[in-house]
């Protein structure tokens, strides 16, 4: 009995460190990305989100599936296939990233899987899972449900991509599982304490290449050297702040040293910029967003940390508003 309980208390401890089970489904890849949408509801700590615009296409989508993105959404998990490592026949235009994608949310499946019979231009039974392909332009992406709550999308070329993540869903979710790349830097996100834990809204991890031909979110101006690189916004339990950090592990403490340098030789600009136009009626959220901006070196690792009041991400999500227009001069006056 004693072996029974501790076996199960080192199962419980290993899923809360383990990525979460949409992010574990994932293939192999460059990057990866995560963000927890129904903790941002939850939290409320952005206030209302203003309204998303729904073309003819998305509309037509919402009325056939019932789902909607920015109210049904829940978690949604990316795992970015970088286009040096995708292979292209001579003379083919140069290849974009690729993305394989796990959506987890409120899902009508019966509706849904209609909707994509409607659509699709080929149906593959695999494992007791439908394979939707979905023409867009000159991409295919291939869609599968795997389960009353999620869904599976991937735009690579290979079809053991989309394989691999049926197959993994399939098996009973493990701790241990989940790309390489991803468990390796997971344990790097923020975690306050054993008691005190964080709520991880959402991350980054992946591998900068500059020479990889695009941009990867700015990022890849500031790295001269492929560095692996750990991004994360966070709630501590303690602080009504959201939390940013950024985490480059360089291959040594002088690429470190120089990355540290060239990221706080933009964060003097910053302050300069915001002096240059601060007034007696500053904003306190924006000046104790950008006072909080810091970076530092700790041996081989550059850490850029920041923390966001809410009323400063209220303001960012919410809709401008109209300017007003000129006001016509009265009847018989200048």
């Amino acid at each position: 009995m004693l072996l029974i309980a501790a076996a199960l208390v080192a199962a419980v401890q290993l899923r809360r460190r383990a990525p979460p089970e949409a992010a574990r489904l994932l293939p192999g890849a460059d990057a990866f990305f995560y963000v927890n949408l129904k903790w941002l509801r939850t939290l409320k700590a952005i206030g209302q989100l203003p309204a998303v615009p729904h073309d003819a296409e998305y509309e037509r989508f919402i009325q056939e599936t019932g789902f909607q993105f920015e109210r049904d959404l829940d978690e949604a998990a990316f795992a970015i296939h970088y286009p040096a490592h995708i292979s292209v026949k001579p003379g083919s235009p140069t290849p974009q990233p690729r993305l394989s994608e796990i959506f987890v949310g409120r899902i009508e499946s019966q509706r849904l899987t209609a909707y994509l019979h409607k659509i699709s231009s080929a149906v593959e039974n695999y494992h007791s899972a439908e394979i939707y392909s979905l023409r867009d332009q000159d991409a295919l992406f291939r869609v599968a449900i795997l389960n009353v709550d999620s869904v599976a999308v991937s735009n690579h070329d290979d079809p053991a991509v989309i394989h691999g993540i049926i197959d993994r869903s399939h098996k009973l979710a493990s701790p241990f599982g989940g790309p390489a790349l991803l468990r390796q830097y997971y344990k790097s996100l923020p975690v306050v304490s054993k008691t005190l834990p964080v709520l991880k809204l959402a991350w980054f991890i992946g591998r900068i290449e500059p020479s990889a031909g695009f941009n990867l979110g700015g990022w890849s101006m500031l790295f001269q050297k492929p560095a692996p690189l750990v991004v994360s916004a966070y709630y501590p339990l303690y602080s009504p702040s959201l939390h940013l950090r950024a985490e480059a592990f360089a291959t040594n403490t002088d690429d470190a040293q120089a990355l540290t340098d060239k990221v706080a030789a933009f964060l003097t600009l910053f302050h300069a910029a915001e002096a240059s136009v601060a007034t007696k009626g500053t904003d306190p959220d924006v000046k104790a967003f950008f006072d909080s901006l810091t970076v530092e070196r700790q041996g081989a690792r550059a850490i850029l940390t920041a923390a966001i009041p809410s009323g400063f991400l209220k303001k960012v999500v919410a809709e401008p508003q109209p300017e007003l227009a000129p006001s016509e001069p009265a009847p018989g006056r200048p």
